[in-house]
Formats: structure tokens, C-alpha cells, sequence
């Protein structure tokens, strides 16, 4: 009886370490290329296809040490990018914390930004409610409430209203 394809593979059990390394290399790099990762973020996605812990932190140390991944370099980006689209710095804070990047390194970001937050919070308010302020208090809780949400400060939305 002739020998189909399929019988001429390996069982997927028999792929060895380096094949798989081989292809969560692959799989990193393309991930990479379409944005900056934190180291977090990448691990999870490659372990979301499968790949073991001991393929998986060799390729990050290895990733990290090439200068291909790093989390500065990723929260630097993601936090411009989330004050480009009006978010305040507690959100950001928060979502960066989500993402593995803690302490100094998201306070050092954040701290970049310092003289834009006021600014950023009154455009906010103002494409939202236009540019008149609100005379009646739910108007202004409302409006005060959305500047929460976006992740401003009770002192920078305090500003944004008494000025």
C-alpha cells in the first residue's frame, strides 16, 4: 500500500526545541513589526499559541538583549499615543500597569507629559460640551464625571471648571 503525505510527517510531538523556537522567533518578530510590545504583552501572546515557558522567556531575554523589545520603548509610544487621544494620567497609568510596565519607568513617562494634562482635559471637555461652561450642578457633574472616566485628576478637572 503507497504511503500518503501525511504519513511521511512527524507526529507533532516529535517537532524538536528548535523548530519550535524557530517559529516562536518568527511569530515575536511578526508581532513586533506591527507595533512595540511590552515584555508582558508578548509573553502572553506567544503563550496564547502554545509556546512553552521554556521557549518562550529565552526568546524574550533574547528579544530584550538585541534591543528588538523593550518596554520603555513600547510605553513610550503607548503613552503618546493615549495623549494623543485625550486620556488623562491616572488612565494611563492604569492601562500601563495592565500592560507589565510599573513604578518609575510609567511615573518617568507620565512625568513627560506633566505640562499638557490641563490642556489635554479642557480640549476634552470642550469637542465633548462645547464652550460654554455649565450653569446647572448635574450639567457640570456630568461633565466633571466624563473627565473622570477619561482619566484626569480631581485637581486638573477642578482647573478645567474654575478657570
Amino acid at each position: 500500500m503507497p504511503m500518503s503525505r501525511s504519513s511521511l510527517r512527524p507526529p507533532p510531538e516529535a517537532v524538536d526545541a528548535g523548530e519550535a523556537y524557530q517559529k516562536s522567533h518568527a511569530t515575536a518578530l511578526r508581532l513586533l513589526a506591527r507595533r512595540e510590545h511590552s515584555v508582558l504583552e508578548l509573553r502572553d501572546k506567544l503563550a496564547a499559541r502554545s509556546f512553552t515557558d521554556d521557549i518562550v522567556e529565552p526568546l524574550l531575554a533574547e528579544l530584550t538583549g538585541s534591543g528588538l523589545l523593550s518596554d520603555r520603548r513600547f510605553a513610550e509610544a503607548y503613552v503618546r499615543g493615549r495623549v494623543e487621544r485625550g486620556y488623562g494620567p491616572q488612565r494611563i497609568q492604569a492601562e500601563l500597569r495592565e500592560r507589565g510596565i510599573r513604578g518609575s519607568l510609567a511615573d518617568e513617562m507620565l512625568e513627560a507629559w506633566s505640562g499638557t494634562w490641563l490642556e489635554s482635559a479642557r480640549e476634552q471637555r470642550g469637542k465633548r460640551f462645547g464652550t460654554g461652561f455649565p450653569e446647572d450642578f448635574a450639567a457640570r457633574a456630568r461633565q466633571m464625571r466624563f473627565l473622570q472616566q477619561r482619566g484626569f485628576t480631581g485637581e486638573q478637572i477642578r482647573a478645567v471648571f474654575n478657570a
